[in-house]
């Protein structure tokens, strides 16, 4: 691998994660290039970065996904690297490429890693393969109806059909009988083809009540791969997270050992370069499945960083630039409990409907063990063209008690306020309060089943 030191980065995104790539590289003595849509030319990373550049209108297709554009930027400003931070095109093989083939470096995995991970009937059958526990389903692709029939007939119900290109927890079917299977393979090729262009499905087992459980990994292109530690990620609404924590509650050690083998076998299988999430089913006995990779930086990824006191992003642009990681599985030892909380501009009552606006009165928490990623500050517009994310609350203490308790307070001393806008606050505190929580006996339907016993007492 060639090593390239990388000395000016143009960073691909927008928000709070813009804004933590800016940081790390002005720490690291590296040049940003903010891209920015005529939305986000007055936001925190504009006033920030060395260098800003408006690459469009609002409309994301027409902006930070417009590849002609970043490029073009990215050569007349003479950037070595882009950082595409997590969503936009993150984990798109084709701007990769391009990056390559410009001579700049994407920080990520490579090309080749990021098209098999797009394919996640692929990527099953990959990590069978290589030794990882993996639900009963298809191999591979599904190509017809009958196969989805039968192939569920010879696992019994209830299954979950998945588009093979999905991701965001966007194209999931979950399949209770078999009367419900053909409408629901036909919806879901349909759905899968209009989000992502691609109407493969695969399918498997469906367990309905599971822990979700991600492990951090990062390697290196000179062959060294480690496991960062776990995190449990189960408190979710429609399959996407609201809160998540490290170390995950529950596991015992044997399991906690072998979902970080797991995930560096997984890693050295496909020949993974970079920071990525191996993610895990666990089901109430303890058994542990794979569920698929997540090729980039994860939004939750300060968890980690407050356990091990490693910067990602930093570990991220050093292996982008061909260094090694420098230690060994050994020298990881993570410490403490950390929980992080997603503070959305939603409405938990209206089915987390988005609710944009000026936030006329932003104060946030403070004290030991508080950290706060936003890319807000008071007077800034939550914009209805992009995810509703203001800030994400996370904090450490030495246990995961004091941790809850840190959290709940800082929660409290959360103020976001402005017409129209709602957040998810007070749904936030109501969880990591909630005594199944503490106790962890939470899966990943517990957020749907208190909304909907909220609902029928509502009803009544």
């Amino acid at each position: 691998m060639i090593t390239k030191p990388i000395r000016s980065v143009l960073i691909a995104n927008r928000g709070e994660i813009a804004l933590r790539i800016a940081r790390t590289c002005r720490e690291l003595g590296i040049r940003t290039v903010a891209v920015c849509s005529s939305a986000d030319l007055d936001s925190a990373v504009a006033r920030y970065a060395d260098e800003t550049a408006h690459i469009g209108p609002p409309a994301a297709k027409r902006s930070y996904l417009y590849l002609p554009s970043l490029i073009e930027t990215a050569l007349r400003h003479g950037v070595d690297a882009i950082h595409p931070g997590y969503g936009f095109l993150s984990e798109d093989p084709d701007f990769a490429r391009i990056c390559a083939e410009n001579g700049i470096v994407f920080v990520g995995p490579p090309p080749a890693v990021m098209e098999e991970l797009g394919d996640k009937a692929r990527t099953r059958v990959a990590m069978r393969e290589a030794g990882l526990p993996v639900l009963p389903g298809s191999d591979g692709a599904v190509p017809t109806q009958a196969d989805a029939v039968a192939i569920a007939a010879g696992i019994g119900y209830p299954v979950v059909l998945k588009a093979a290109a999905g991701g965001g927890g966007r194209g999931i079917q979950v399949v209770h009988t078999a009367a419900e299977l053909p409408e629901s393979y036909r919806r879901t090729v349909a759905l899968a083809r209009q989000i992502f262009g691609n109407g493969d499905v695969y399918l498997e087992r469906f367990l309905p009540a599971a822990r979700h459980v991600e492990v951090q990994l990062l390697a290196d292109g000179h062959g060294t791969a480690v496991s960062l530690g776990e995190r449990d990620c189960s408190l979710q609404r429609r399959h996407q997270k609201l809160v998540e924590e490290a170390p995950s509650p529950g596991l015992s050690d044997e399991l906690r050992a072998d979902l970080g083998r797991y995930a560096v076998a997984g890693a050295k299988a496909i020949g993974y370069v970079g920071a990525g999430t191996m993610e895990f089913l666990v089901d109430p006995d303890g058994r542990a499945t794979f569920m698929e990779i997540n090729g980039r930086i994860q939004v939750e990824h300060p968890v980690t960083e407050m356990l091990t006191g490693l910067d990602l992003i930093a570990e991220q642009l050093r292996v982008a630039g061909g260094e090694r990681l420098g230690y060994e599985q050994d020298d990881v030892r993570p410490r403490g409990a950390a929980i992080e909380c997603r503070i959305n501009a939603e409405d938990p009552d209206r089915g987390f409907a988005p609710t944009p606006g000026r936030l006329t009165e932003l104060r946030q928490p403070g004290g030991p063990g508080v950290r706060i990623d936003s890319g807000f500050v008071q007077g800034d517009t939550v914009s209805p063209h992009y995810d509703s994310l203001i800030a994400k609350l996370i904090v450490w203490a030495p246990t995961r008690e004091q941790a809850i308790a840190r959290a709940d307070r800082a929660l409290a001393e959360y103020v976001v306020e402005g017409p129209g806008v709602r957040t998810t606050i007070p749904l936030l505190r109501r969880l990591i309060t909630d005594p199944d929580f503490a106790a962890a006996r939470h899966t990943t339907r517990f957020v749907d089943g208190l909304l909907t016993a909220d609902r029928g007492e509502q009803a009544a």
